[in-house]
């Protein structure tokens, strides 16, 4: 694959990602600031078809097109948590994938890339994104804890919030990005491979 072919791809999905970030919603019961949105599927596709770097570049484009469009609401926070999110969930798919290139070789970087997002959130969350983010806000913490005790009582501190909000939101993230991706993905890779036969005949 050339370069231009190769950016071109990455770029059409990185719109394509950014997009789908608008289209979020909540996902009751977990807390309401945690929008639920598919703008991961096209960078697991990108990982998929073009490789782990190309997974990462998406993330990132469609983080600092969302930041540059909306993401100033949230002083960067938002941007830069979708970021590690995507990150963590792509990047151990694009490695396990490119190594066994096969359905199950897919499923389990997918599995693998679902269990590194849902680690990595629970510990940035605790320890930097919460934290910081009240910070900038100039909220206390505990106006976090109480939002989210309002749909999960048993939520009473950051801890819990951690544990009982965020983290089984990322799990539900992570597996429904997953089977969209598993879904979609063949069908997309071969109008890729379509589009390429018709570069190369051209």
């Amino acid at each position: 694959m050339n370069k231009t072919v190769f950016l071109t791809r990455v770029g059409l999905l990185s719109a394509v990602s950014f997009v789908l970030m608008y289209v979020n919603f909540p996902l009751p019961p977990f807390p309401p600031w945690l929008k639920f949105d598919f703008g991961d599927v096209p960078a697991m596709i990108a990982t998929f078809s073009l490789g782990p770097v190309a997974g990462v570049v998406v993330q990132l484009l469609k983080n600092i097109l969302y930041f540059l469009f909306k993401g100033t609401a949230t002083a960067g926070v938002g941007s830069v948590a979708n970021f590690l999110a995507g990150v963590a969930l792509v990047l151990p798919a694009g490695l396990i994938y490119r190594r066994y290139r096969s359905r199950s070789g897919a499923l389990w970087g997918m599995s693998a890339g679902t269990l590194s997002l849902v680690v990595t959130m629970a510990a940035f969350n605790y320890y930097v994104l919460l934290p910081l983010f009240a910070a900038l806000m100039d909220l206390p913490l505990e106006a976090f804890v109480e939002m989210a005790a309002r749909t999960i009582p048993q939520i009473t501190d950051l801890r819990t919030l951690v544990i009982l909000g965020v983290t089984p939101y990322n799990l539900v993230k992570g597996l429904s990005v997953s089977l969209v991706t598993f879904l979609l993905y063949k069908h997309i890779a071969r109008i890729f491979k379509l589009h390429t036969r018709q570069n190369m005949v051209e």
